[in-house]
């Protein structure tokens, strides 16, 4: 095992109480009851969170204390699972054990992105490498994927020894993915790839077809292995969501029947959804088909596509509905079913500089919730890349979400 000073070894143990005492706390109780109340069907208190993904250097990365490289990856993971419930008292659940993902994951094509990051903000710029889809197609074969059982029982052995008398490890199953657009953007830029689906449609479907049938390939390798694992409670579904369900078996998983599956498509959002329909669902849709539940959607419209293709996929148990979309029309369609509403709030309310304008916030606030009355219903505050390092503006912008749901969301 890799040696971990004394230092580091008590800061470790000290977080990993800490998150022991949120898990067993009543106030964790009370959370995993209404997470259980979404997963069956109940439509008593929606959750709230605010998400850190995009600002993770002013609540886990300036809070570090270790000072070796495997402990500071553990630590993070630690302060990552708290930030939700220790700096803004929102709905985040917490469970009594320390995750580790199993490393296994999938690429549908087998060359890499050029992408140029910015330095000081969260965008970067897609420099093509494929330019020409006709005569480069064969550049994009190669797609694969891998598992290492190894390191994941390497991980295992680490975080025992260190705190496993406090924190026990647990393996858990992100929901399983089949991204093939936002890939294939990355490497030929979104104007090549909308115009290839005039230029050269056939070469288009040969490359999704391509993608797909690694994902296939894929989820056939871990049934074959025997590596699914349940996807249930307090385990990752992609979008930063969690596998909170009542459906899908929670001792075992032996297919891909058995576990969630996540799929979006953010970068056709701008075409017709009769081009939505011939380019990208019928390979989603044999994806999706291999899952138990499906959470679908990132930051692309899903009002337009859910009459001819959304709605058709009867394991569909989680929608994204971002501002770009007509609220009230997707609460329309998702009202009285047992498809969540997760509802990803306009950003600016938060990151825009000075006081938090609450009136402003509460205005906004009405519109959403009165849209989404009626619906199972999931509060993810997502895309916000900065609150200025001040955590009492992120448990008040939770503590208004919250007074906006009891003011204006009905059941």
């Amino acid at each position: 095992m890799t040696q971990v000073s004394a230092r580091d070894l008590e800061r470790l143990r000290a977080l990993a109480r800490l998150k022991a005492e949120y898990a067993y706390s009543p106030e964790n109780e009370r959370i995993l009851k209404q997470w259980e109340a979404l997963a069956q069907g109940r439509r008593e208190t929606p959750t709230v969170r605010l998400l850190f993904s995009n600002f993770r250097d002013e609540v886990v990365y300036s809070r570090l204390e270790c000072e070796g490289e495997q402990a500071r990856g553990v630590e993070a993971q630690l302060l990552s699972s708290m930030v939700g419930r220790e700096l803004f008292g929102d709905d985040t659940p917490i469970s009594p054990t320390y995750e580790v993902c199993l490393d296994a994951s999938a690429s549908p094509f087998g060359i890499r992105p050029r992408l140029t990051r910015s330095q000081t903000g969260k965008g970067f710029h897609i420099e093509p490498v494929i330019e020409d889809l006709e005569k480069q197609i064969d550049e994009l074969r190669g797609g694969g994927f891998s598992i290492d059982k190894n390191k994941t029982r390497d991980t295992i052995a680490f975080v025992t020894e260190l705190f496993g008398d406090i924190l026990p490890p647990r393996v858990v199953q992100p929901s399983l993915t089949g991204a093939i657009t936002n890939p294939l953007v990355q490497l030929m830029g979104m104007e090549n790839y909308y115009v290839s689906m005039y230029d050269c449609p056939k070469t288009l479907h040969e490359v999704m077809e391509m993608a797909t049938r690694v994902y296939e390939e894929y989820y056939d390798a871990l049934e074959a292995r025997r590596l699914l694992l349940p996807t249930r409670g307090i385990s990752p579904v992609a979008q930063e969501s969690f596998a909170f369900n009542s459906e899908l078996p929670s001792d075992k998983a032996e297919t891909t029947a058995d576990v969630w599956g996540f799929l979006e498509s953010q970068e056709t959002t701008a075409v017709s959804p009769a081009t939505f329909g011939e380019f990208v669902y019928p390979y989603q849709d044999r994806l999706a088909r291999r899952y138990g539940l499906l959470s679908y959607g990132c930051c692309e419209r899903v009002d337009a596509i859910w009459p001819d293709y959304l709605s058709k996929w009867k394991n569909l148990r989680k929608l994204s509905v971002s501002p770009f979309n007509n609220e009230r029309l997707v609460g329309e369609y998702l009202r009285g079913s047992n498809v969540v509403y997760y509802s990803k709030p306009r950003a600016e309310y938060v990151t825009q500089p000075g006081p938090l304008d609450e009136d402003a916030l509460r205005r906004y606030f009405k519109g959403v919730f009165e849209a989404s009355s009626g619906c199972l219903l999931e509060i993810a505050q997502r895309e916000v890349g900065t609150i200025f390092g001040d955590f009492e503006r992120g448990r008040r912008y939770v503590e208004i979400t919250r007074q906006c749901v009891n003011d204006y969301w009905k059941p």
